[in-house]
């Protein structure tokens, strides 16, 4: 657990309280004069959430996201103004789990129409380790059953996953959070936001469906070119410095292997080093992937311990002018072509 980046709940209280008073003489129709007019005024906790509601949404909304471009969303601290502006919202839409001080703000913000995505999907454990091959017919089978009704799961079996924990990347009794980086996942999300909108925003429930549809079938395009492009590598075992790919992995039949757990910048161990080395010599894995938002230091570090090499692995939650694509398709096409080149593929 990285204890630097939970907010105490007393001081998110404390700060909406304040929110709430700066925000006081603002009024739903001062919020409009901004330029919003009559579109839904959407609250979007960090990009992967921004990047659905302004594509499912399109000219229907006016999407803010709680987490600015370049800033890391698991330290993301909300300011008094973002908390009070939760409460103004005519829409929240989060993930649960990944930012402590987000989900504490929108529990105590009494909007109505708030969507957890975690409630959309079926959330799985995953740790340092990921294999694809461990399992296949068990995954195959939740996505025949669990996923019938993408609707059909109640918050409280979610909320489990997380008691007691802002954010573990699949650490013991814990669920991942990444559901995102699995277009499969992400598209279930996009129809259970969909329906939401439609329902929160009825006269333009016929736009939204139509805009989910689309992205939907977007996101089954780019599914199908992670299947043909990973079908045939020379080898199964990516290294990554932040164990955010779990569910990419099990999805197209891959192995990931985190450095150091949940923390993208944390040192390794010795002890580490050397067993990556191992695993990199059984495995023929060729290079150690950082991200965008955290330092390249231990991937490098690494990579000079291990002859490795290194490139970019994007966890998409964040778009900065470094990120390999300007939204959420083409990143996620520039981590397929990077996975590509690392794994061999023919």
């Amino acid at each position: 657990m990285n204890v630097r980046r939970l907010i105490p709940t007393t001081a998110v209280a404390g700060a909406v309280v304040l929110g709430l008073t700066a925000l006081s003489a603002c009024s739903t129709s001062d919020a409009a004069e901004g330029g919003n007019g009559d579109k839904l005024k959407v609250t979007a906790s960090f990009y992967p959430m921004q990047f659905l509601a302004e594509r499912i949404g399109g000219e229907h909304v006016a999407v803010t996201s709680l987490t600015k471009p370049g800033v890391e969303p698991h330290d993301l601290e909300l300011s008094p103004r973002q908390i009070g502006s939760i409460s103004e919202s005519d829409y929240v839409l989060y993930l649960k789990g990944i930012q402590p001080a987000v989900d504490d703000a929108i529990k105590q913000s009494g909007v109505k129409n708030t969507v957890d995505v975690t409630t959309l999907t079926t959330l799985e454990n995953h740790g340092s380790e990921v294999s694809g091959h461990e399992g296949e017919e068990e995954h195959a089978d939740e996505h025949g059953e669990e996923h019938a009704d993408e609707h059909g799961h109640e918050e409280e079996s979610h909320e489990e996953h997380f008691e007691g924990d802002g954010h573990n990347h699949g650490e013991e009794g814990g669920a991942d959070p990444h559901i995102w980086l699995d277009p499969v996942k992400y598209a279930e999300v996009a129809k259970g936001v969909g329906k939401s909108l439609e329902k929160a925003d009825p006269d333009h429930a016929a736009d939204y469906k139509k805009n989910t549809d689309a992205l939907v079938a977007e996101l089954g395009e780019l599914n199908t070119a992670y299947e043909t492009g990973l079908k045939n590598t020379s080898t199964k075992t990516f290294i990554t410095t932040h164990s955010a790919f779990g569910y990419l992995a099990e999805r197209y039949g891959l192995t990931q292997q985190g450095i150091a757990g949940i923390d993208p910048e944390a040192e390794p161990s010795p002890a580490r080093i050397q067993e990556i080395h191992t695993i990199a010599e059984k495995e023929k894995a060729t290079t150690v992937f950082f991200e965008t938002l955290a330092s390249d230091k231990t991937a490098k570090t690494l990579a000079k311990d291990t002859g490795l090499k290194t490139d970019v692995l994007d966890p998409l939650e964040g778009i900065t002018k470094k990120s390999q694509g300007a939204d959420y398709i083409e990143v996620m096409e520039s981590n397929l072509t990077a996975l590509q080149k690392a794994l061999g593929a023919k």
